[in-house]
């Protein structure tokens, strides 16, 4: 509003400042003072809408950085559970890993052991035999008396 009371005295100035000379119609001036009037309405309006839109632009940049705010604070809540999620399959697959060696060193030394069975179980074939020779004898000598 004071931009344009001083752009309104400036013009009236100006216009206070012509030579007469120049002027020479009396309807030119009354044209001219219409035309600046329309002139500085029509400033006013663009000031006017000049702040609209500046204030449209704050508005916009205010919302924008929010969201963007609260984009980056998703994003980070997303990597930390991310992150959480990989360290506890982390420690999951550590163990599983712990676990099947385990295993697996069972299932060896009980190899190792079953070596030993193979002579063992020759040996109670071998004795199986002879206590059915030792039955059959046995049984032989008992019908005999």
């Amino acid at each position: 509003m004071e931009m344009e009371r001083k752009e309104a005295e400036t013009l009236e100035a100006d216009e206070d400042n012509i030579d007469p000379s120049i002027r020479t119609d009396t309807s030119t001036s009354s044209s001219s003072s219409v035309s600046q009037k329309e002139i500085l309405k029509a400033v006013e309006a663009v000031e006017k809408n000049s702040v609209a839109i500046s204030d449209s632009f704050s508005a916009l940049f205010a919302s924008l950085r929010h969201a963007l705010s609260d984009v980056t604070s998703r994003s980070v809540d997303h990597v930390q559970c991310f992150s959480d999620a990989a360290g506890r399959l982390q420690e999951s697959a550590l163990d599983s890993a712990t676990k099947g060696n385990l295993y697996i060193n069972s299932c060896l030394r009980l190899n190792e052991e079953m070596r030993g069975i193979d002579t063992l179980a020759m040996q109670l074939k071998v004795l199986r035999r002879n206590v059915d020779a030792l039955d059959t004898a046995v049984n032989s000598l008992v019908r005999l008396h």
